[in-house]
């Protein structure tokens, strides 16, 4: 009887061990895509932040001319 025990043990041991490791494959992998994600989104801000700056700084200096032209 010990023996049945113990075989029914390791056989959960190892069951339990591999779908953990699985678990923390699809959360790294996760975790990744998600970095991945938020990097683009990061980088499209930054770019959109940038072009409306260099917008902003033309107008304000087509302002300042007219205003000095006057």
């Amino acid at each position: 009887m010990k023996k049945v025990f113990t075989l029914f043990a390791l056989a959960g041991l190892l069951f339990t061990a591999s779908c953990g490791h699985k678990e923390v494959q699809e959360t790294e992998e996760t975790v990744e895509i998600q970095v991945e994600e938020a990097e683009e989104v990061i980088e499209e801000s930054v770019e959109e932040l940038e072009e409306t700056v260099e917008s902003d700084q033309e107008k304000v200096e087509e302002t300042a001319e007219e205003v000095v032209n006057q």
